[in-house]
């Protein structure tokens, strides 16, 4: 009996073994025909920017449409007319489908990064763009209403009537009496002339008289010594208008000679205010056009006026230009050293798309928008740029009403992606592929060059999949200050790097747009760096 059941034992144990035998050689087919597959393409790290994924890597979906060219994703700017192994990489190389043309250029940012950088994104609009701007300006005085009172012969200044700069002063007031003595001997002169019967008396009586002009004798002072017959040697002279004292060179006992200014008077009915217009807005500004200004210390009441003239002169700090604003002034209220803002009208401009001006990066040859293109991918844009009128700028051709784009955070998006690098690797491969470059150069190569590594300080916020660092400007990497994530090295962060670690590290730019550390270590403290 045992022996019967050895046999059914038996009997059953075969099939079971040959399950598995089945079964491990299944297996070990599909381990070699995956190896035998080009590797799959792994998500980009938490943290890091990539090359956005074409259609191909999407999942199921409509049939791609026709092959452009093949490619190695790792290497995107040489292009292959057939497929075949990458020489760069130990992978199979990728085709390019007509229908992946759109996604060309983009970069992915991961939702964190979104966060951590404080990117804002605006919608581009239609709109009219107001052609009026403002612009901010100093009161001061209108220097053609300036009026100087002079010493016209020697003489001594007895009495100062006005003594202080700044002094408000009315038309005709005294303001200082002097001393002449040549008066009085050319009056004394004048007097005996008229009272002489001696022919030719009237006709030496005129010359006396005008030499009396000539030493600055006032009309008024050489009609009162012809009417009382009494010669003086002392004149007070008067305001020759209303105004302030703007300067004042008299002093009570000072000695003046012919030509000595002893005040300058200017007039308050009107005021200058020197504008500051930018250079963009300089073209829309004329003489002779209206204008309106306010002054913080009044700030209801608006002051009417026009443009004098625009400065031959330009700020090379502020790219701005001088504009002469004429103001009217009842009452004397704006005085000189007082803000003003000044608005210039303008007619109404026709509708077309604007976008915040804050969006516009230019770049010194073009202007670029980041237009976000959902999911997370961004992609740069070129546009032609119009007007700008306060925060809002007009763009020509290159965006679409509808479309977002990026107003913060642009510049991190640009730095993180390396977008220059990009775009100047897309370029050069279509520069290449128009003038009809070999598309298998390259292929000899056995490996791509070795990438730059670049060096730099910081501190660590954060410790993950990737190291968050606040660092300082990377001149070799053109990187400015921020707070950026790196990809860990290859062999793990070290265990004494930390949040808030001081840290010295180095990395290298993928060509895939990430920035992989290649080396961290901590900086003691007070260890010279």
């Amino acid at each position: 009996m045992n022996s019967i059941r050895r046999k059914h034992r038996g009997a059953n144990l075969v099939p079971a073994v040959a399950a598995i035998a089945l079964a491990a050689v299944a297996a070990g087919a599909g381990y070699w025909f995956g190896l035998r597959q080009p590797p799959a393409a792994t998500a980009a790290p938490s943290g890091t920017i990539a090359a956005a994924p074409g259609p191909a890597a999407a999942g199921p979906g409509p049939a791609p449409g026709r092959v452009l060219y093949w490619h190695d994703p790792m290497v995107p700017g040489q292009k292959f007319d057939k497929p075949g192994k990458s020489p760069f990489m130990d992978m199979d190389l990728v085709p390019v489908y007509a229908d992946a043309g759109a996604d060309e250029g983009q970069v992915s940012i991961s939702p964190r990064l979104v966060q951590n950088f404080g990117i804002r994104t605006a919608e581009v609009r239609e709109g009219t763009l107001d052609t009026g701007f403002s612009a901010v300006g100093t009161v001061g005085i209108d220097e053609r209403a300036i009026v100087a009172v002079q010493a016209r012969s020697p003489g001594y200044v007895e009495k100062l009537h006005v003594r202080a700069q700044y002094d408000s002063v009315a038309a005709g007031e005294p303001l200082v009496d002097l001393y002449v003595p040549d008066w009085l001997a050319a009056e004394e002169e004048l007097l005996a002339l008229k009272a002489s019967a001696q022919p030719g008396a009237a006709a030496l009586a005129d010359a006396a008289r005008q030499r009396l002009v000539l030493l600055g004798v006032p009309d008024a002072e050489i009609a009162r010594v012809e009417r009382e017959r009494r010669p003086s040697a002392r004149i007070t002279l008067t305001a020759p208008q209303a105004g302030i004292v703007w300067e004042i060179g008299a002093r009570d006992g000072m000695a003046v000679m012919p030509g000595t200014t002893l005040f300058k008077l200017a007039a308050i009915g009107t005021v200058w205010v020197t504008a500051d217009v930018p250079e963009a807005q300089a073209a829309r500004v004329r003489a002779g056009m209206p204008v309106e200004a306010r002054a913080a210390a009044y700030p209801e009441r608006a002051f009417k006026g026009s443009v004098g003239a625009l400065l031959p002169e330009v700020n090379a700090a502020t790219r701005s230009v001088r504009a002469r604003i004429v103001l009217a002034n009842p009452g004397g209220a704006l005085t000189p050293g007082m803000f003003a803002t000044v608005a210039f009208g303008g007619a109404a401009g026709k509708p077309g798309v604007v976008v915040p001006a804050e969006a516009v990066i230019r770049t010194g040859k073009r202007s670029v928008v980041i237009v976000d293109a959902g999911g997370g991918k961004f992609q740069p844009v070129d546009v032609e740029v119009g007007r700008e009128s306060g925060d809002v700028a007009e763009i020509h051709r290159g965006l679409a009403v509808g479309q977002r784009v990026v107003v913060s955070g642009q510049f991190l998006v640009d730095s993180e992606a390396n977008l220059k690098g990009a775009l100047t690797r897309i370029a050069a491969s279509g520069d290449a592929l128009a003038q009809g470059a070999d598309p298998h150069a390259g292929h000899a190569q056995p490996k791509a060059p070795a990438l730059p590594v670049h060096k730099a300080e910081g501190v660590v916020r954060a410790v993950g999949a990737d190291v968050l660092i606040k660092h300082g400007a990377i001149p070799t990497a053109g990187m400015g200050a921020m707070t950026m994530a790196f990809k860990a090295p290859k062999a793990g962060v070290p265990k004494d790097v930390k949040e808030g670690s001081s840290v010295r590290f180095e990395f290298v730019l993928t060509p895939q747009g990430e920035m992989e550390l290649t080396s961290i270590v901590p900086v003691a403290a007070g260890e010279k760096r």
